[in-house]
């Protein structure tokens, strides 16, 4: 944590605020690397943002890209080793500062809580306020609390957090370990296996192909990080021509994007995914807020049905072994009744 802080400083030391800007303006700084040293700047920041579009990194570097002393830079300034380049923004004013957490188990040393989907789990560069560790912090003032793991920001379900630093060291060491730690996810797949029980265990990288440098794709044997999930199918449900299938999938590893790409390798897609989906284009349109209303009718459900079911663990206290189950959010909930 103080190497991370000591980088920060070191890489905002005698940067300026621009006189343009409000006083609420953020700031994150980029360093240019010698091997990127003559791109164009536009270029070079949308290598830098993931999940953002050209277009999009464009009006980025148009309204706020500065040099630390201030002065705007160009979209086609060629940038130099060692370069740093001052992205500036305005505060946004997010739309979820009034999202209840709902809390599902607590105690002494740890609190869980079923985390909406849509809301990220802690600030990011996009998100600040409408986060779930940002809103408890208002929720319960009295109460320090910190993140045990982490779910993405579409996916709804059990997040566990920590309200004592042994608790806190207890819990990772464990999720480390994945040392008897259950993770159950409820997911809805667009079509129907011809399996009722299936655990794949193809090994996953990241794909250096991809613009948006988030998406995952399945490595060669022998390569890549070991990856395990058991799928069972639950149920299956038609409507028109397309089938759709519930499905209850067990981790066996904690690799990002682990159900999604297995459920792609394996023929499957979730519902409403936009990235291992129909079409990945959805992805980078969404992350613009330029999604069309035939994109929103592909996808069907405004975030991807996944949903984290159940965690059990041991408790960091005494040992005992504890469940906690997180009951479906109304937007899964009501989809797959409607398909009834």
């Amino acid at each position: 944590m103080r190497e991370r802080e000591e980088r920060f400083a070191a890489r905002t030391e005698g940067v300026s605020r621009p006189t343009s800007l409000g006083a609420d303006a953020v700031m994150r700084v980029l360093r240019v690397p010698p091997e990127l040293a003559g791109m164009r700047l536009d270029r070079y920041v949308q290598t830098q943002l993931r999940s953002t579009s050209r277009t999009r990194t464009q009006r980025i570097v148009g309204l706020g890209a500065f040099s630390p002393e201030g002065v705007a830079l160009k979209k086609n300034h060629r940038v130099r080793a060692e370069e740093r380049i001052a992205l500036w923004r305005e505060a946004w004013d997010e739309a979820f500062t009034d999202v209840e957490i709902p809390v599902i188990f607590e105690d002494d040393a740890l609190v869980a809580v079923n985390k909406p989907p849509h809301v990220a789990v802690h600030p990011t560069a996009r998100h600040n306020r409408s986060t779930v560790t940002s809103l408890l912090a208002v929720q319960r003032p009295n109460d320090r609390l910190t993140l045990l793991h982490r779910i993405d920001r579409e996916t709804s379900g059990v997040l566990l957090l920590a309200r004592t630093r042994a608790a806190d060291r207890a819990v990772k060491a464990q999720f480390e370990e994945r040392k008897d730690v259950l993770k159950r996810y409820i997911a809805f797949a667009w079509g129907k296996p011809e399996w009722q029980r299936l655990t794949c265990e193809l090994p996953m990288e990241l794909d250096p192909t991809n613009p948006t440098r988030v998406k995952m794709r399945i490595a060669a044997r022998g390569e890549g990080l070991e990856a395990g999930t058991t799928f069972e199918l639950l149920e299956n449900r038609r409507r028109g021509a397309r089938e759709y299938s519930l499905l209850r999938c067990t981790l066996h590893t904690g690799r990002q994007h682990q159900i999604r790409l297995h459920l792609n390798a394996l023929g499957l897609a979730i519902v409403g995914d936009k990235l291992y989906g129909p079409d990945e284009a959805l992805h980078r349109r969404a992350a613009d807020n330029a999604l069309s209303e035939e994109d929103l009718a592909t996808l069907e459900l405004g975030r991807h049905a996944l949903h984290a079911a159940e965690l059990e663990l041991d408790h960091p206290t005494d040992g005992r072994r504890i469940r906690i189950e997180a009951p479906l959010l109304p937007d899964m909930a009501e989809f797959w009744e409607n398909l009834g």
